[in-house]
């Protein structure tokens, strides 16, 4: 993913959104990725005709979403949204038989609408490619703006990202070292656990160190950790 972000080079929220729905085997292996990658970077795109480009313009041309293969059906064939979802779901199935069956109404809803035939039968061909790759638009949105708030928090606030990470790991032992590997990695110091500073869950303290959550400690109880919370408001402890 950090290499196809590197040759993409996003520079608008769309291209996030892009990114999630390209970065999937389907894509990858065809080559989409590379024509899309090519088009962002300055090759003209190609429209087959010209109300396409209203749809595919923030994809640089390329059909990318399940969305764009509605409102394609739906502009150039007349078709309703309710018949347009139905397209949708076919593309899913890849059975010929319904495939051939949309084609015929997409051609015919197409030649209705003052398209030409082959123009009309051209663009289902690319429907049709498009079918073993498309994405749902709105799960691609919502991931994307997930990534993109987690990558500004970790960019800008990085010690208190990773404490949050951490502290949503509790309970895995696993996750939790590989996490503190992660902040070795991006200098950031995890402290042992301390009975005189740690908390309940990992913090940052004014140093801009973390400290180690006692919940995510194997074998300890629970309850002795916040009871040990309540006693130390209270009590220093001096020694053993």
């Amino acid at each position: 993913m950090r290499e196809l972000i590197l040759r993409l080079k996003p520079d608008r929220f769309e291209d996030l959104i892009a990114l999630v729905a390209l970065f999937r085997p389907g894509p990858l292996d065809s080559g989409m990725v590379d024509d899309f990658i090519a088009v962002k970077q300055g090759r003209q795109a190609k429209y087959l005709h010209p109300k396409l480009e209203a749809m595919l313009e923030p994809t640089y041309g390329v059909i990318l979403y399940q969305e764009q293969v509605m409102e394609i059906a739906r502009s150039l064939a007349g078709y309703t949204l309710g018949s347009a979802d139905i397209l949708r779901r076919a593309m899913g199935k890849k059975k010929p038989e319904e495939m051939a069956s949309q084609r015929h109404n997409f051609v015919a809803g197409a030649i209705s609408s003052e398209i030409p035939e082959k123009t009309a039968l051209d663009i289902f061909a690319l429907i049709e490619k498009f079918a073993g790759y498309g994405f749902n638009k709105s799960h691609s949105a919502a991931y994307a703006l997930l990534s993109f708030q987690t990558a500004y928090l970790k960019t800008y606030y990085p010690e208190y990202f990773m404490a949050a990470v951490l502290s949503s790991a509790q309970g895995n032992t696993d996750k939790i070292s590989s996490i503190i590997k992660e902040c070795k990695d991006m200098g950031i110091n995890v402290l042992s656990p301390n009975i005189l500073t740690s908390g309940t869950n990992f913090f940052v303290n004014p140093k801009k160190q973390i400290e180690y959550g006692l919940t995510s400690l194997k074998g300890v109880a629970e309850s002795f950790i916040y009871h040990l919370s309540e006693v130390r408001e209270k009590n220093t402890f001096n020694n053993l």
